[in-house]
């Protein structure tokens, strides 16, 4: 049996699990005023006049206000210059207090006005009547929508440029509540690991996976949770009725929590038994994929070039061309932070450079149709002196975990 798989059982194994959050630092009031005044900066470089960031992610970014979209508009207006001003249905506006960390004036509109008509008049108070106004690229079209047809004097375009070009260099804060977070997600994967058993189900699976993520600090338990045996390992994102585990299956499982807003997201293959030559070869296979990518991550060079190098390696296989399969179908990687997949990207068509702070998934998956599939996901980040491992990739397909490194 590979080393650290199987022998335990769900019980025993959430017994070990304690807290890990213990230390863990919220983003500061300063850091999300600094946040705003980036953005600002960058406005102002753009010729934007304002931008509106919409519930999510976004809002949470810079205010610390947590809020999810829905069909009705709630968000903020950051002008170039000035401060910051909400806006609301008024029956929101104590509960919206509640949740902020940047303060700010509540613009508010009854359930029978239009929002879209006061994001005009909330630019004209701020002295802002024409010119470029970004809007958030994840606000429901039907935001974007109201807000043109009431308002045509405005230049509307993507905040893209500016959210993203605050939101993908991270800030030692967010790096160490990343760390963190995969800290968390590693310890779940040993566990569940432990407690597999011949004839276990997914849904067994999941379920430990949410609990265990829950001992260890995690309030929502898991974030996801994608739980693969034997041949539906070959599809990246599972199919619609998944087996129960067999002797010698390879094992695949993916999972992540979230620690204060901050994702995880870490992949381990394995094989329930004794493996395959072919199992070997494929496993090995990936990761030279994913350590060649680690590699080729270099400040100043472009995200393309990471995954371009990895899928050299597969090519070089036998896999492939391309996104063909067998082989790598998809990206090498995503950026990570309050989104689980955010900018930029490790794939072909990414031409963004290199820079410290950002993020990274490391997951060229190798995908066999009708054998089974690997993917080893682990994450990095960058500095001035190169990538660094948040996670350091699996030891062996006998060892995955490092027991015996």
């Amino acid at each position: 049996m590979t080393l650290g798989v199987g022998g335990s059982t769900a019980m025993q194994e959430l017994a070990k699990l304690s807290d890990m959050t213990k230390g863990t630092k919220p983003i500061s009031k300063s850091e999300y005023g600094a946040r705003i005044k980036k953005a600002q900066e960058l406005m102002k470089s753009q010729g934007l006049e304002a931008i509106y960031i919409n519930a999510g992610t976004n809002l949470y970014y810079y205010t610390g206000t947590r809020w999810y979209a829905s069909e009705r508009m709630v968000g903020a207006i950051i002008p170039a210059e000035g401060e910051l001003e909400y806006m609301a249905p008024a029956f929101e506006v104590d509960t919206l207090l509640g949740y902020m960390v940047i303060e700010g004036k509540v613009n508010t509109w009854q359930e029978d006005e239009s929002p879209f008509a006061l994001f005009g008049e909330v630019l004209k108070q701020m002295g802002i009547d024409k010119g470029k106004v970004g809007i958030d690229e994840s606000a429901a079209f039907f935001i974007f929508d109201g807000v043109r047809q009431e308002h045509s004097q405005f230049d509307y375009v993507n905040a893209k440029p500016v959210t993203a070009g605050c939101r993908m260099i991270k800030s030692d804060t967010e790096l160490s509540l990343l760390q963190r977070a995969k800290d968390m997600t590693l310890e779940v994967h040993k566990a569940v690991a432990r407690i597999l058993r011949e004839g276990i189900t997914v849904g067994e699976i999941e379920a430990f996976i949410n609990d265990a993520h829950k001992a260890v600090g995690a309030p929502a338990g898991s974030y996801f949770c994608i739980v693969l045996f034997g041949e539906d390992s070959a599809y990246p994102h599972g199919v619609k009725s998944p087996k129960a585990l067999d002797l010698n299956d390879t094992v695949l499982i993916d999972t992540g929590c979230q620690l204060q807003g901050y994702n995880s997201d870490i992949t381990r293959t394995f094989v329930f038994g004794k493996p395959s030559d072919r199992q070997r070869e494929i496993w090995q296979h990936e990761q030279d994929a994913q350590i060649a990518a680690f590699d080729a991550a270099k400040i100043g060079a472009t995200c393309a070039s990471v995954d371009r190098a990895a899928r050299d390696v597969l090519e070089t296989a036998g896999f492939g061309p391309g996104y063909d399969v067998p082989g790598l179908p998809h990206r090498t990687g995503h950026g990570v932070g309050l989104d689980i997949h955010e900018w930029p990207y490790l794939v072909l068509n990414d031409q963004t450079l290199l820079a410290a702070g950002m993020c990274f998934s490391n997951e060229p998956m190798l995908c066999v149709p009708g054998e089974f599939g690997v993917r080893h996901e682990d994450h990095f980040y960058m500095t001035n002196e190169g990538p660094v491992w948040f996670t350091k990739p699996m030891f062996s397909i006998d060892d995955p975990f490092g027991y015996e490194a």
